[in-house]
């Protein structure tokens, strides 16, 4: 028996064992001949591109209801080591009991996370990066009319104008208009640009959005300490404010540590263009774990769902592929594009890389909807379609605008 281990349940982790075993079931192999076991700390697959919305309890899939079906075993369990030369992982299951799990192949799609600040008042800081920390804001936002009489009760301050940043503070305009009447959102940025990882391309449709959300942006500046009810600023400046989420970098798993690879600034671990890891045949990486080259562009891809998804389909038939004497099969991408939720003022949509502004306002939030709702979803008990949907050539269903793209 051939054992293939995959580490993290996240998208990467889901659509790499899917991949695996379409491989396994299109070469009339069983699970005794080839062993699919995903190895995650939690029991389901969260949404993390939905976190900046409210209730993101409901942003999570049951994993054995989307991998059970297609015979891919899962353990539950926190990882504590990898050690490459053995072939073997460790982890600490629920019950606090050590287990070691060997392989033969194994593909580490652990996730990425924040990188929290060691600044004074640091606990006071809320995030959306895991779904835990989503709720806890959630849950915070929902008891701030308790609060009544105290400063800056219904203002938030975001840190980071990236991707993440923009798409919470201008959904928390909304959020907390159904809280108060008044409200204020503070958007923090170190550099002089909103969106600095974004480009000119979409900027100013992002810097209207924020304009008609009423959204303060302060560019130039940062967070020199937080308190319960205020942030002091690196100019000066004091904003009370009951609610700060931080935004501000992200990092690969440091699981990664456990490879003895070579790394980028990020973390992620460098890859050739089967999404092996380099100087480590055994191992695959996939996901925010992956320093991963699309070879139509010849750029490292971003640490997102979009291109998560394709190197997770990848990575899982590559490894089975590898275990099997099959050809591996170069990693390509669709097309990169950019969809980015702008709360009550709609989203922006940009192609390519140097991101050309496709749609803008509420089209372009259809489209959001539509990928955020539908596509980024496996099949949940439908072992056929998700597997459909697996392998290097699965792709999203075409979308098809109700009204022409120029149309904002």
């Amino acid at each position: 028996m051939s054992r293939i281990l995959i580490v993290g349940g996240g998208f990467a982790g889901v659509w790499s064992a899917a991949s695996a075993a379409k491989l396994r079931r299109d070469r009339g192999l069983s699970e005794k001949d080839l062993q699919v076991t995903v190895l995650t700390a939690g029991d389901d697959l969260v949404i993390r591109p939905r976190l900046y919305e409210a209730d993101p309890d409901r942003m999570r899939v049951p994993l054995d209801r989307v991998l059970g079906p297609i015979g891919v075993r899962r353990v539950a369990g926190t990882v504590t080591g990898i050690d490459t030369g053995a072939r073997t992982v460790t982890a600490i299951r629920r019950d606090g009991t050590t287990t070691e799990i060997g392989y033969d192949r194994l593909v580490l799609a652990s996730g990425s996370q924040v990188v929290r600040p060691g600044l004074p008042g640091a606990e006071h800081l809320f995030d959306i990066d895991t779904l835990t920390g989503a709720a806890t804001l959630d849950a915070h936002l929902r008891r701030l009319p308790e609060r009544a009489g105290e400063h800056g009760q219904f203002t938030a301050v975001v840190v980071g104008a990236g991707f993440t940043g923009l798409e919470i503070a201008t959904e928390l305009v909304g959020r907390l208009q159904e809280l108060a009447d008044s409200v204020r959102v503070v958007l923090v940025e170190r550099l002089d640009a909103v969106g600095p990882e974004l480009g000119e391309g979409p900027r100013p449709a992002i810097e209207k959005a924020l304009a008609d959300l009423g959204v303060e942006v302060r560019l130039g500046v940062s967070v020199e300490q937080v308190a319960r009810d205020e942030v002091l600023l690196s100019d000066g400046t004091v904003i009370p404010a009951a609610t700060v989420v931080w935004t501000a970098g992200m990092s690969a798993s440091p699981l990664t540590e456990f490879i003895p690879a070579a790394k980028d600034h990020l973390g992620r671990l460098e890859v050739d263009e089967f999404l092996r890891v380099r100087g480590v045949e055994d191992v695959y990486a996939a996901g925010d774990t992956a320093a991963a080259v699309s070879p139509a562009e010849g750029r490292v891809v971003m640490q997102s769902c979009q291109h998560a998804m394709p190197q997770g389909k990848f990575a899982g038939h590559n490894v089975a592929a590898d275990l099997l004497d099959d050809a591996l099969v170069t990693f390509q991408p669709a097309p990169y594009v950019t969809c980015l939720s702008l709360g009550p003022a709609g989203a922006v949509v940009t192609s390519g890389w140097d991101r050309e502004v496709q749609m803008t306002e509420h089209v372009a939030k259809d489209l959001k909807t539509t990928i955020n709702e539908q596509w980024i979803y496996p099949p949940v008990d439908d072992p056929a379609e998700l597997l459909n949907q697996a392998g290097p050539r699965g792709e999203l269903p075409e979308y098809e605008p109700a009204e022409p793209l120029a149309a904002g």
